[in-house]
């Protein structure tokens, strides 16, 4: 008797992201102008590093870690606003028109907060875009699971230097993301300029921007969401100087510089820095600088806006139909803005 020939199961493959990586293209493997920014600040007459360079991949673990802080309200609360307006967003993309939208969202991180809004916006493609770049592989790996059948494209790469995307994100129907009050880390001139790019129709078809915007309030929460009781903060910033050593070559030691946060009213923005404990000296291939004890590298600012005052830059930059939300203390705004 002939018995039935049984053959393997075939299951198909999971879908993949695409990837592409515009960070590290140069031939030594980092941007042609690292170095050069590095060396810059440091040598400026007040030191500073952008905090561009906190997120390599532990940084970047760093600051996950920081967000299920009890001080750190802001991603919680943005959360909230999320949760309780998901549908309003959603309408007033369809109020703009816009169908099939590419979500672009810019500074990613580990996707959670896209992750919350793609089933509500549906769109035809998810393009994740983030500096940190081992670490957006690995979690558009884990969105592109969650939602197989999203056309998903990750960009590893500087947006604040540039935001011409590569020719594999969908060119039309461009829905920006910028979460976490990320903004707020440029000057209002910087900012303004920044989102002056985003409407930029060189830069392809954008629809609109949600932004996520921190706002003005009591400066004893605000200093707290920047110096936790745990320490977190403190590591994430001490951890920018182990990165500058892996990247620059120097010999930063973590143990003589001390976390600083604070709030400065008058520019309305919270400031990070890292204080020298004593005198000393870092030293790098080619260069080298004193510091004083006391003395300061300013690592972060993270400026504060009212909602009269996001509503204008947003005007400013040529955006139109302006709307907000924001949770019941008045702590946060989601805007969107179309273009």
């Amino acid at each position: 008797m002939n018995l039935p020939l049984k053959l393997p199961s075939l299951a198909l493959p999971a879908a993949s992201p695409q990837f592409i990586n515009r960070y590290n293209e140069t031939s030594g493997g980092q941007p042609s102008n690292l170095v050069g920014e590095l060396t810059a600040g440091l040598n400026a007459a007040a030191a500073s590093v952008s905090p561009k360079y906190f997120y390599d991949a532990l940084g970047s673990k760093l600051f996950e870690a920081i967000t299920e802080l009890d001080e750190y309200y802001p991603t919680r609360t943005e959360a909230s606003i999320f949760d309780a307006a998901h549908r309003s967003m959603a309408s007033a993309l369809t109020d703009a028109g816009i169908g099939h939208c590419c979500l672009i969202d810019l500074g990613a991180g580990n996707c959670a907060k896209a992750s919350r809004l793609i089933p509500h916006l549906q769109p035809q493609q998810y393009a994740p875009v983030d500096i940190s770049v081992d670490f957006l592989r690995d979690a558009a790996e884990q969105v592109q699971s969650t939602f197989p059948a999203l056309d998903i494209v990750g960009v590893g790469m500087d947006f604040s230097a540039g935001m011409v995307l590569p020719a594999e994100v969908q060119q039309n129907d461009r829905v920006f993301f910028y979460p976490g009050s990320s903004l707020g880390n440029f000057s209002p001139d910087q900012a303004l300029a920044f989102l002056q790019r985003i409407v930029d129709p060189a830069q392809g078809a954008a629809r609109g921007l949600l932004l996520g915007i921190d706002l003005v309030k009591d400066q004893a929460t605000l200093e707290a969401a920047y110096d936790d009781a745990l320490g977190v903060t403190a590591a994430f910033n001490k951890n920018l100087l182990r990165r500058i050593n892996r990247l620059l070559g120097s010999d930063f030691d973590m143990r003589q510089w001390r976390h600083l946060a604070l709030f400065n009213e008058a520019e309305s923005r919270i400031e990070m820095h890292l204080q020298a404990q004593k005198n000393l000296s870092v030293r790098w291939p080619g260069g080298e600088r004193f510091f004083r004890g006391g003395e300061r590298i300013h690592t972060e600012n993270s400026y504060k806006y009212t909602l009269a005052s996001m509503s204008a830059l947003l005007r400013r930059a040529g955006f139109t139909q302006i709307n907000y939300w924001t949770d019941p203390k008045d702590w946060f705004a989601v805007f969107w803005a179309a273009v």
